[in-house]
């Protein structure tokens, strides 16, 4: 599948699991796909996410993504639904993070990761993969390009998805901006 890629698709996905070895990540998650597709430029995705103003609130964009992964990786509608359940999940962190140290429950990097090691997408990264060539053929297009990696991050459900639709960027929103590019 990896030939259908453009040269920018491809430039991301590399992107992606740079991001995982800075941050020292044993795995590339769908969170390095979404942050390599904003350190991109000059491609179609990161066109749409400067339009969109993802790119002025990239601090906001990582401290979103930072707080679900302090939360174990939960989503906010994932809190909220334990909530509706009497759960209360930003009482439970703190006081495990009280008995064991802050960040106790932070899902990411794995301090013994090996820097040498090869990386592999987890399950989620590369179901967002495989979405963007169904959105690619969807879109009738000939080649998977960054914009159907960002697509297809704002299809799939999970935290990545609802922090960007939180800050404006949705499937909609994204499809929107390209058919305005396209003329």
């Amino acid at each position: 599948m990896f030939e259908r890629f453009t040269k920018g698709a491809r430039v991301v996905v590399t992107g992606a699991v740079a991001v995982a070895e800075r941050e020292g990540a044993p795995v590339v998650t769908e969170e390095h796909l979404l942050l390599a597709l904003l350190d991109a430029e000059d491609t179609r995705a990161a066109s749409v996410l400067r339009a969109l103003g993802a790119t002025e609130r990239r601090p906001s964009l990582e401290a979103a993504l930072a707080a679900a992964r302090r939360r174990g990786g939960l989503s906010a509608v994932e809190v909220d639904a334990l909530a509706d359940l009497g759960i209360d999940v930003t009482r439970i962190v703190t006081r495990v993070e009280q008995a064991h140290g802050p960040g106790a429950l932070t899902t990411g990097p794995d301090p013994r990761a090996r820097s040498s090691k090869r990386r592999p997408f987890t399950r989620e990264s590369k179901k967002v993969l495989e979405q963007s060539l169904r959105v690619c053929l969807g879109r009738r297009d000939k080649e998977i390009g960054d914009e159907h990696l960002l697509l297809a991050l704002t299809a799939r459900p999970g935290v990545v998805s609802e922090t960007l639709a939180d800050h404006g960027v949705t499937y909609t929103t994204v499809e929107h901006a390209l058919d305005r590019a396209r003329g």
